[in-house]
C-alpha cells in the first residue's frame, strides 16, 4: 500500500514540473527573423560592346534580265554562259520580215509625202510671185495654195516620224549589253521564236556585273541605330572556310522591315579577281558599340518572366521592381534602359521569389 502511494506522488510531481516548464517556455520572448541579405551591384552608365553573327548574301552590283522588245526569230546568239561582255556589245540578232517590210513601207510613204510637199510649195511660190501683178491671181487661190502647202508639210512630218519609229523598232532586233558584266543565264538558241509579251516568263539572257558585289544583310532594330556610314564589318563565306573578308557600309535603307523588325543594309565588296560570285552565303560579324545612354548591370540582375522584364532596385532600404528593356550583352554585363539612375543599387543575383518592399539589413 505504501509503495502504491509513493508511485502516485512521483507521477504527480512530474506532471506539475512539466506544466511549470511549459509556462516558462511560453513566457520566453520569440527571436525576430533576420533580415534577408543579398549581393548588390551598382548600375553604371556605360555601353556594352557585343559581336553579333548575322546571315547575309552576296548579290551582283547590277543585274538585268534581257527580254525581247519585238516579236521575232533568233537569228544568232553571240554569247553564252560565262561570257564577259562590254557595255554596248552585240549579244544577239533577231529577225522579223514583217517588221522590215513595215519599215520599208513607212520609208516609201515618207518619200511620197516629201514629193507632194515639194510640188505644193513650188506651186504656192509661183502663185505668190504672180499675185504681185494686180488682178493676176485671186486672193482665194493664193490662200488655198498656201493651205495645201502647210497641210502637205504636216503630213510629211508625220510620215517621217512613222518611218523613224519603224527604224527604232528595227534596232531592237539587235540586242546589246546595257553594261559591262558576265552572262549568267541563256535560255534561247538560233531559230527560236521569241515574243515581246514574254508568255513563258523566262528572259533570253541574264547579265550581271560581278566586278563589284553587294553584301546584303538585315540588322536587327535594336542595333540599327548604332550603325554609321562607312563602318568596317567583317564577314566569312562558306566557300572559303576560315578566310576573313572586310567590307564597308555603303547604303542603309532607312526603313525597318515590319515583319522581321530589321533594317536592310548593303556593303560594297570589290571582286576584281572574280573569286566571289553572286548568291554566295555569308556570315557577318557585326561589332555593336552599344547604346551610350544605357546602364550596365550584371546579367544575373535581370529577371525575365512571361509578363515582364525587370531588375530589383534597392530604394529607401527596400526592394523595388523596375521594368527595363535590354540591349547588348557582354560576358558578364548587360545594357538596360528604364527608370534607373547611375549609381542605383540592384540585386546582383535576382529572381522572381524576391518580393517588393522587403527591407534589407
Amino acid at each position: 500500500m505504501n509503495k502504491n502511494i509513493f508511485i502516485i506522488l512521483v507521477s504527480a510531481s512530474a506532471l506539475i514540473y512539466g506544466c511549470s516548464d511549459d509556462k516558462a517556455a511560453d513566457k520566453t520572448p520569440a527571436t525576430p527573423a533576420a533580415a534577408p541579405q543579398y549581393t548588390l551591384a551598382t548600375a553604371e552608365k556605360r555601353s556594352v560592346e557585343q559581336v553579333y553573327k548575322l546571315p547575309a548574301q552576296l548579290a551582283a552590283y547590277q543585274e538585268v534580265s534581257i527580254f525581247p522588245k519585238v516579236n521575232g526569230y533568233v537569228k544568232s546568239v553571240l554569247v553564252d554562259i560565262g561570257s564577259h561582255v562590254a557595255a554596248g556589245q552585240l549579244l544577239m540578232v533577231l529577225e522579223d520580215p514583217e517588221l522590215e517590210q513595215a519599215a520599208a513601207q513607212a520609208r516609201e510613204k515618207y518619200y511620197q509625202t516629201v514629193s507632194s510637199y515639194t510640188i505644193s510649195r513650188e506651186n504656192y511660190e509661183r502663185l505668190r510671185q504672180a499675185s504681185k501683178t494686180p488682178g493676176a491671181i485671186s486672193p482665194m487661190d493664193l490662200a488655198t495654195a498656201r493651205s495645201k502647202t502647210e497641210a502637205d508639210s504636216a503630213l510629211c512630218n508625220a510620215e517621217k516620224a512613222a518611218w523613224q519609229q519603224q527604224q527604232v523598232m528595227l534596232a531592237y532586233l539587235k540586242v546589246t549589253a546595257p553594261f559591262k558584266g558576265v552572262i549568267t543565264q541563256r535560255n534561247v538558241h538560233p531559230g527560236a521564236l521569241v515574243s515581246a509579251e514574254g508568255k513563258d516568263g523566262k528572259p533570253m539572257l541574264e547579265l550581271k556585273d560581278v566586278d563589284r558585289l553587294r553584301l546584303q544583310v538585315s540588322i536587327p532594330e535594336s542595333m540599327a541605330g548604332t550603325l554609321r556610314g562607312n563602318d568596317t564589318i567583317s564577314f566569312y563565306l562558306s566557300s572559303f572556310p576560315g578566310k576573313r573578308f572586310v567590307g564597308h557600309i555603303a547604303r542603309k535603307s532607312m526603313n525597318i522591315n515590319q515583319q522581321y523588325r530589321s533594317e536592310p543594309v548593303e556593303l560594297d565588296v570589290y571582286n576584281q579577281d572574280e573569286k566571289l560570285s553572286p548568291g554566295m552565303y555569308a556570315d557577318v560579324l557585326f561589332d555593336s558599340k552599344g547604346n551610350p545612354n544605357a546602364l550596365a548591370v550584371p546579367k544575373t540582375a535581370v529577371v525575365t518572366s512571361t509578363e515582364r522584364k525587370y531588375v530589383i532596385v534597392i530604394r529607401d532600404g527596400k526592394t523595388a521592381r523596375v521594368d527595363v528593356s535590354t540591349g547588348n550583352e557582354g560576358s558578364s554585363l548587360i545594357e538596360v534602359l528604364g527608370d534607373l539612375r547611375p549609381g542605383d543599387q540592384v540585386v546582383a543575383s535576382a529572381n522572381d521569389e524576391i518580393k517588393e518592399g522587403v527591407a534589407l539589413k
